[in-house]
């Protein structure tokens, strides 16, 4: 396995590799939700290429960059066995060199849920993931669903722009309890673990009155707000119950729709999501 921080070095490798390349960009701090895509990669693809880099322009100046998870030696040794065979860890101004003043921006789609949560956070994701491609030039890349909004995103400028490879979606990666893996799980304490759950209890209730056959989008937010309310350490950013191709929010459920929402656990952030079809 090749562990590269340039992207001349990249460059160089890149046409050493057998096609198909799949590749997983990630900020690193990987989690079995990270390795269940690198596995995918490696089954459907002679080579696999995996990103490590913290981006800085998806965080705001009050999120958390400086203090964002980060475990290079472990990440190394876990894509390692998984026979990964380049990895690419630039540092920061590899990527953004004082020069840089470019910018990628999907419109519409990153209005909602987590774009008007976090303002420009779409903009860098767009921004350092068509560089990603740009350098890696993948046939197929490969993300998770628990970022819902910023798969859908992906997909909208990889179609818009006519970029020549495969947007791969896989199913989000739970602990036994439901709770989403998360590099930002890492966060929470004891009693804040203990709660985190209750965002996959909210969206187990919506399943289940849209199961019996629920329609209306009002009522099912109604019923996650007043089942996470009862959970003292959580505090609600959004919940929302959504087109899963538009991102609007629905009054009627039909499907396919996006039941997705933000809470703060203690001072934690957390997101989740599931799909009604």
């Amino acid at each position: 396995m090749k562990v590269l921080e340039t992207i001349a070095e990249f460059r160089r490798i890149r046409t050493t590799l057998p096609e198909p390349l799949g590749f997983v960009p990630t900020m690193g701090y990987l989690h079995e939700g990270h390795l269940s895509l690198v596995r995918r990669a490696r089954a459907e693809n002679a080579s696999v290429a995996v990103s490590i880099f913290v981006n800085p322009t998806q965080f705001s100046p009050s999120e958390d960059l400086d203090s964002y998870p980060r475990d290079m030696e472990g990440d190394l040794s876990l894509l390692k066995k998984e026979n990964v065979d380049v990895v690419f860890a630039p540092p920061a101004d590899e990527m953004y060199p004082p020069v840089f003043s470019s910018c990628v921006e999907v419109d519409k789609l990153t209005r909602r849920l987590e774009g008007a949560s976090r303002p420009g956070h779409f903009t860098g994701v767009t921004t350092v993931v068509t560089k990603l491609f740009n350098i890696v030039q993948p046939t197929r890349v490969y993300f998770g669903q628990k970022d819902a909004q910023q798969a859908i995103v992906i997909k909208k400028m990889v179609a818009d722009l006519d970029m020549n490879l495969e947007v791969v979606v896989l199913p989000t990666v739970r602990e036994e309890d439901g709770l989403a893996l998360s590099s930002r799980n890492s966060y929470l304490n004891h009693d804040e673990r203990q709660a985190a759950p209750v965002l996959y209890r909210a969206l187990m209730l919506a399943q289940g009155f849209w199961s019996q056959g629920e329609r209306d989008a009002g009522k099912l937010r109604n019923q996650m707000a007043k089942l996470i309310g009862k959970e003292p350490l959580a505090t609600i950013d959004y919940i929302s119950i959504s087109d899963n191709d538009t991102l609007e929010e629905l009054k009627e459920i039909k499907p396919p729709a996006l039941v997705s929402l933000a809470v703060k656990i203690g001072k934690t952030r957390l997101i989740d999501n599931v799909v009604l079809e």
